[in-house]
């Protein structure tokens, strides 16, 4: 199923209705469904589509070259043997039609051959920039495509776009599983996140169902997932698993990482750093401050994995999924708490929840925590979280709790608690059920109190 992607397809199209030779970066970590966009964006449109691999340099030009016969009818290209050749004979073949040649997996040649990029870029100043081509160059090792876009790359000058393709919100989540139970989406997105190749395989599966098949399982498709991308993005990711299992420990600070990693802060720094340009790991600083901030593990995937897969492996390896699933079964309700905070400030950072706030921020300072703190026109946006099923009488409590901690802050001021299920809902409270209608599309957020 093709879902969401309007953005992307808006941004490629537009830039096809563009005068003139294109060089596109299109990049994202594996699963998010860059190919299936790709493809989507071909149809209808004359092209080249060539999926690089890993075996040698001389095997992909080899098959470029039979695919740039086949588009083209001249046998030629067959007998080439050398990359800029290949691509400029095909640009003087396109000459000004609009042509698209896209190279899949390009990273795989930038790691075939480290001059593959100067080839590239003798190539499109030698005659590529003067045709009709197209070309989209996608790439899976985010880091590894980030260079290319990086001042000192040879194509630096000559892109002319660039679009990191990121996994789904919970709107596109609900869209690619349709009929769902809202709750039991909820759940699945807070384990498996928005990566479509995911959220295909669980499909009508409930999540604690996709949990055990899927990813406890060994040799199933996810059961290895975190370490094959970050094997795919180092060449020595022992380092970068022990910085996520600290984070989902929860070793928070840079302090208390380096305690439980042994590492020096400056190294430490740049792991994290490297972490964050992936998206796998994530930073925030409470609100009104600049310093004493927080790492997380951004992916929700790995989130889980780290916390329940990654300790647990030597039990999976022999089989013993069912004792296995007892452990994460009497704590996965405090993950979903923690994960379902994250969903609700993502949802007021994408104004899914719409207030008409400016930014979104967390809140804490000596024990105390805010989950939630938008910014609005003229005052503060007071927000907690709560993945319980609660009273009308427990539900005002809370909401009185908020304010308290809320003292501390000058200004106009508003609350918002939002809940699994609250019985007899009053102004300032949403559910999953009021949740549900603005994924869906059919719903406003009623008013804060």
């Amino acid at each position: 199923m093709f879902v969401d992607r309007e953005r992307e397809l808006e941004f490629l199209e537009r830039k096809w209705n563009e005068p003139g030779a294109q060089l596109i970066i299109l990049y994202g970590r594996r699963r998010v469904g860059k190919t299936a966009l790709i493809k989507r964006f071909l149809e209808g449109k004359p092209g080249v589509y060539h999926l690089a691999t890993a075996d040698s340099m001389a095997e992909n030009i080899r098959d470029l070259g039979r695919a740039l016969a086949r588009f083209t009818g001249r046998d030629y290209f067959t007998d080439i043997r050398e990359f800029t050749r290949l691509l400029l004979n095909f640009g003087r073949e396109v000459g000004r039609k609009r042509v698209a040649l896209v190279i899949d997996e390009f990273q795989y040649l930038t790691m075939l051959e480290s001059g593959v990029l100067s080839k590239m870029q003798k190539a499109w100043d030698e005659g590529l920039k003067d045709t009709g081509i197209f070309v989209i160059l996608c790439g899976s090792s985010v880091g590894m495509m980030e260079r290319i876009l990086e001042y000192k790359s040879p194509l630096y000058g000559r892109r002319t776009g660039q679009w990191k393709v990121s996994p789904f919100d919970i709107r596109a989540a609900a869209r690619m599983l349709p009929g769902k139970d809202f709750e039991d989406l909820v759940k699945t997105y807070l384990v498996f996140g928005g990566v479509p190749f995911y959220l295909e395989f669980v499909g009508t599966k409930t999540t604690e169902e996709a949990i055990r098949e899927l990813v406890l399982r060994k040799g199933e498709i996810l059961y290895e997932e975190p370490e094959f991308l970050l094997r795919e993005e180092f060449r020595e990711p022992r380092t970068y698993k022990l910085v996520l299992k600290g984070l989902a420990l929860g070793y928070e600070t840079l302090g208390e990482l380096s305690g439980y990693t042994g590492l020096e802060r400056s190294h430490l720094s740049r792991y994290l750093d490297i972490l964050q340009r992936l998206d796998i790991v994530g930073y925030e600083l409470p609100y009104g401050r600049r310093k004493r901030g927080r790492y997380f593990i951004r992916d929700n995937f790995f989130a889980f994995w780290f916390r329940y897969v990654y300790p647990n492996l030597s039990d999976l390896e022999l089989g013993h999924v069912e004792e296995v699933w007892e452990r994460i079964e009497r704590d996965i309700n405090a993950y979903y708490g923690m994960m379902f905070e994250r969903l609700v400030r993502e949802m007021l950072s994408l104004r899914i929840i719409d207030f008409g706030q400016r930014s979104v921020h967390r809140w804490w300072h000596k024990g105390e925590e805010i989950d939630a703190i938008a910014e609005l026109d003229g005052g503060l946006l007071f927000v907690e979280v709560k993945w319980k099923k609660l009273s009308g009488k427990e539900a005002r409590r809370i909401l009185e709790g908020l304010r308290r901690k809320a003292d501390r802050f000058d200004g106009e001021k508003r609350f918002l608690l939002v809940a699994r299920k609250i019985e007899d809902k009053t102004d300032g409270m949403l559910d999953l059920e009021d949740l549900r209608t603005l994924v869906e599309g059919d719903g406003i957020s009623p008013a804060p109190r």
